[in-house]
């Protein structure tokens, strides 16, 4: 099921192109907005420290999180692979998207426990026979909501970017929550277009293009409102 240590590379490197979306003139955020997304800005930097205790706190609750009733040997341990790292080591998965995407596969499982858990196990549909690999896909639906929003940047430049700090201002939680839905929609696409292990890349890029048209509708003001949020509840 897992690939090589060259696959979240790959796809890091890939998902990070530059796509074509509407621009926008200036963008003029309130002192709340500002806030807001500087705080998500300052997620963003803190890379993953397996020698820091708190990081590897969050680590063990992931693990009890997606397997209560099994006991973890150790952070080093084969165990790992049954959740999707590519390895012994998830550190070692962490260095293309820090820490940041470690909190949000936790808040997934700590706020959405069932959605999590039918992802995690591949419980729904007619799956194929190399699925992705669930952490590692994690990984990169971070990066991609990264680079989506173009998060690095002062100001939002796209419709969607903007229309997500619109949200922002609304609920502090918002990319967390936006991670789960796309988390879900990536795995719909996965469904839908019958896709294997080396698909896995379009099926990103597909996600990526849904999710880019519910960010830009009209109605959506709150993380509620994109249509794919009743994803979590199925």
């Amino acid at each position: 099921m897992v690939g090589s240590r060259s696959w979240i590379g790959a796809l890091l490197s890939r998902t990070g192109n530059r796509r074509h979306v509407d621009k926008i003139p200036d963008y003029t955020m309130s002192p709340l907005q500002e806030e807001r997304l500087q705080r998500l800005q300052e997620r963003l930097q803190i890379p993953f420290d397996e020698t820091r205790p708190d990081h590897q706190e969050a680590l063990r609750a992931l693990w009890h999180a997606a397997f209560p009733d099994v006991y973890l040997k150790g952070m080093i341990s084969e165990q790992w692979k049954d959740m999707g790292w590519q390895g012994t080591n998830p550190s070692t998965d962490f260095r293309g998207c820090g820490f940041i995407s470690l909190e949000n596969l936790l808040f997934f499982a700590r706020t959405y426990p069932a959605a999590f858990h039918r992802l995690l196990f591949k419980q729904d549909g007619e799956r194929s026979t190399w699925e992705y690999p669930f952490a590692v896909a994690g990984i990169n639906v971070s990066f991609m909501l990264i680079q989506m929003l173009d998060l690095y940047s002062a100001k939002p430049k796209c419709i969607p970017g903007a229309n997500f700090i619109k949200i922002l201002s609304e609920d502090e939680e918002a990319f967390d929550v936006l991670y789960c839905i796309a988390f879900e929609m990536m795995d719909a696409q996965w469904l839908a277009m019958h896709a294997s292990y080396m698909e896995f890349n379009e099926v990103l890029k597909a996600t990526r293009t849904q999710l880019e048209r519910e960010l830009s509708l009209d109605d959506v003001r709150r993380i509620q409102d994109l249509p794919a949020y009743n994803l979590l509840f199925q």
